[in-house]
């Protein structure tokens, strides 16, 4: 079995790391290249920093706070948010990310996905997906636009394109419990990794110790993202690790 990982993410808007609930009331938490810093140092396997409002303002991504962040850190470090196009994504990872996170474009131009693993390599390609559970209860679509826009897309069938196309990791968030605490969509990750082989990032819920061996138990997940746990020092990264090494679960040191 592959060891797990546990990754914080930086959500930011107007230069600041936020949080919200539901992807909605956001509140500033702190500066993004100090907190990247903070998190290397305490053992985060890797981060997540997602531009949540570039994409919806119709602006390019911050890149001089991707440079100023990757060199603060040694850790693999994925950048979403605003990126529309090829040179978009060579832009950022010159700036020194390891990844790339795309949501809102790829489901506009599926063929960026395609064509960002042929000149990149599938391992840089990271499709990010904001799931939200239909009313009728029969599953879940996705949406873009930082959770504005319900693009009325199968979220099942739009992962299983995505990763034919050559994505080579999945950022899985339910928004239903974003900000919630009231664990991981595991019914829904479980789903996803029944239909694709490739690693699946749960996001969105996390709100314990529990909830990180429930989602690598119950819902198969290969990494697990947390927050508000974690800006808010409810959780050190070291914390969590422990735990899951008591309870059998392969954690990286």
């Amino acid at each position: 079995m592959h060891t797990k990982r546990i990754i914080p993410c930086l959500d930011v808007a107007e230069g600041k790391v936020v949080k919200g609930i539901n992807f909605k009331s956001l509140v500033n938490v702190g500066d993004p290249v100090e907190l990247a810093d903070y998190y290397s140092k305490e053992g985060a396997d890797e981060l997540v920093f997602l531009d949540i409002k570039a994409t919806h303002e119709g602006r390019g991504i911050m890149e001089d706070m991707v440079r100023r962040t990757a060199e603060k850190v040694f850790i693999p470090f994925t950048v979403g948010g605003g990126l529309g196009s090829l040179e978009d994504i060579k832009r950022i990872l010159r700036a020194g990310a390891d990844k790339v996170s795309l949501n809102s474009a790829a489901v506009k131009n599926k063929e960026l996905i395609k064509e960002g693993a042929y000149y990149f390599g599938s391992q840089c390609i990271v499709l990010a997906v904001d799931a939200k559970r239909r009313e009728t209860k029969d599953g879940w679509n996705v949406y873009i636009h930082g959770g504005r826009i319900d693009t009325g897309i199968d979220v099942l069938k739009w992962i299983e394109e995505g990763v034919k196309l050559g994505a080579g990791e999945i950022l899985l968030t339910s928004m239903d419990r974003d900000g919630t605490k009231e664990g991981f969509d595991n019914e829904l990750l479980a789903k996803v990794n029944d239909i694709v082989n490739v690693p699946v990032i749960a996001s969105g819920g996390c709100g314990s110790l529990e909830h990180f061996y429930d989602t690598f138990n119950d819902g198969k997940a290969d990494a697990a993202l947390a927050a508000s746990l974690f800006h808010y020092g409810e959780l050190t990264i070291n914390e969590v690790k422990d735990y899951l090494r008591g309870r059998d679960i392969p954690i990286r040191k």
